[in-house]
C-alpha cells in the first residue's frame, strides 16, 4: 500500500489520524499576561482535523519574549488558558503539542522585564529590527550569557515542559530554528564563544543537547520533537559549514529517541539559503521526519511515498483553510490568505476563514 498524506502514523507515542501537520504560526493574539483567550480556543479547535497541531512558538519565561501579544507557557494562568485550547482540540479528535521557545537576541529591552538587554551566546547585534509595542525598533547588542547562567536557561525549559504537560498537551516541540536562542548557539555566525559552548560542533551543540536531555527527562522522548533550520538566514543567521554541523546535530539527537525531527528545508521570509542536502540529513536521523517549507498536496504526497518524510507541516495553507485536510482530500479550491491580518488584531483573518459548504 502506498502511503500518502491521509495515512495514519505514530510520532513516538502520539498517534495521528493523518500526516498533515499544522505548522507553528505566530499570530500575536494572546490576552493580557500572555494568556490564551477565547478566540485562540476557536482558532485551534477549527483546525483539529490536522493529524497534529504544533502551537505557535510559546515563550518559556519573561526573558524569552521577542514579539508583542505572545502566549506564554510558564504561569498558572497561561496553563489554564492553554488547557481550554487543548481540551477543545481533543474534543474534536485532534492532537496538539506545545512549541517551547526562547528568542535570545531577537528581542528588545522594551519587551523584557525592567528593560533588560536580551541574551545571546555572544554580544553580536543582529541586523534588522524588532517588532515592539511601539513599532519597529532596531535590534540592540545583546548580553553574552555567562556560563553560570546556562543552567537557569535549561531550568526554564524544564518548567515550561511541566507546564505544557499540566495543560494536557500531547507533547512538546523544542524550537531550535529560525535564528532564536538555541539556533544562535548552534551556528558560528552568531556564536563566537571560546568556552565549552563555542568553537567545535560538540561545543556549539552542547546547550541544545542539555535542553533536550532535560525536556526528555520530564516528558519522555516519545513525546518530544525538535525543530531545526540548517540554512535559514532569517534573523541574520549564517554558518560556515551547515551540512557538517547539522549532520552532527541530528546524529547526536538520535540518543534521545525523539518523537520526530521537524526540519525547515530552506530559507523563509524571502531570504536566500545556502546549498544543503536535506535528503542526506534525513538519512542521519533514526526517527520520524517532519518536512516543512512550501509543500503543497502533490509535493507532500511525493515526499511521503518516497520515504523522505513521514509527515508534512503546512503553515499558511492551514492558516487560511481550517479544513485543509478535507480540501486536499476532495481537491477543493483553497481560501487565499490575507497577509495583512497575519500578525495581531482580532478574529478577522484569524478565525473567520470559511469552511467548505456541505
Amino acid at each position: 500500500m502506498t502511503l500518502d498524506l491521509f495515512s495514519p502514523v505514530k510520532l513516538g507515542s502520539i498517534s495521528l489520524k493523518n500526516r498533515m501537520v499544522m505548522a507553528p504560526l505566530t499570530r500575536n493574539r494572546a490576552g493580557a499576561g500572555g494568556v490564551p483567550q477565547a478566540m485562540n480556543v476557536t482558532y485551534y479547535e477549527q483546525r483539529a482535523t490536522a493529524g497534529l497541531i504544533v502551537t505557535e512558538a510559546t515563550p518559556i519565561s519573561d526573558m524569552a519574549h521577542g514579539y508583542p501579544a505572545l502566549p506564554g507557557i510558564y504561569t498558572e494562568s497561561q496553563v489554564a488558558g492553554w488547557k481550554k485550547v487543548v481540551d477543545a482540540v481533543h474534543a474534536k479528535g485532534g492532537k496538539i503539542v506545545s512549541q517551547i521557545w526562547h528568542v535570545g537576541r531577537i528581542s528588545h529591552p522594551s519587551l523584557l522585564p525592567n528593560g533588560i538587554l536580551p541574551i545571546a551566546p555572544s554580544a553580536i547585534k543582529p541586523a534588522g529590527q524588532a517588532f515592539t509595542y511601539q513599532g519597529l525598533q532596531d535590534f540592540v547588542t545583546p548580553r553574552a550569557l555567562d556560563v553560570s547562567g546556562l543552567p537557569g536557561i535549561v531550568n526554564e525549559y524544564i518548567h515550561a515542559t511541566k507546564c505544557a504537560l499540566a495543560a494536557g498537551f500531547d507533547g512538546v516541540e523544542i524550537h531550535a530554528a529560525n535564528g532564536y536562542l538555541l539556533d544562535q548557539f548552534l551556528r558560528d555566525g552568531s556564536n563566537k564563544r571560546t568556552d565549552n559552548y563555542g568553537g567545535s560542533f560538540e561545543n556549539r551543540a552542547r546547550l541544545l543537547m542539555e535542553v533536550v536531555k532535560a525536556v526528555v527527562d520530564v516528558a519522555g522522548g516519545d513525546k518530544v520533537g525538535i525543530r531545526i533550520s540548517p540554512v535559514n538566514p532569517f534573523n541574520d543567521m549564517y554558518d560556515s559549514n551547515p551540512q557538517a554541523l547539522f549532520n552532527y546535530v541530528v546524529e547526536s539527537l538520535n540518543q534521545f529517541n525523539l518523537a520526530y525531527l521537524h526540519v525547515v528545508e530552506g530559507g523563509i521570509g524571502g531570504g536566500g539559503a545556502q546549498p544543503f542536502d536535506f535528503v542526506a540529513l534525513r538519512k542521519h536521523f533514526k526517527g520520524a521526519y517532519m518536512a516543512n517549507l512550501a509543500y503543497d498536496k502533490a509535493r507532500g504526497n511525493a515526499a511521503i511515498a518516497s520515504g523522505h518524510a513521514d509527515v508534512i507541516a503546512y503553515g499558511v495553507p492551514f492558516l487560511a483553510n481550517p479544513d485543509l485536510v478535507e480540501r486536499y482530500r476532495t481537491n477543493a479550491p483553497l481560501n487565499q490568505a490575507d497577509v495583512n491580518t497575519f500578525y495581531g488584531g482580532d478574529e478577522k483573518g484569524y478565525s473567520d476563514y470559511p469552511f467548505l459548504k456541505v
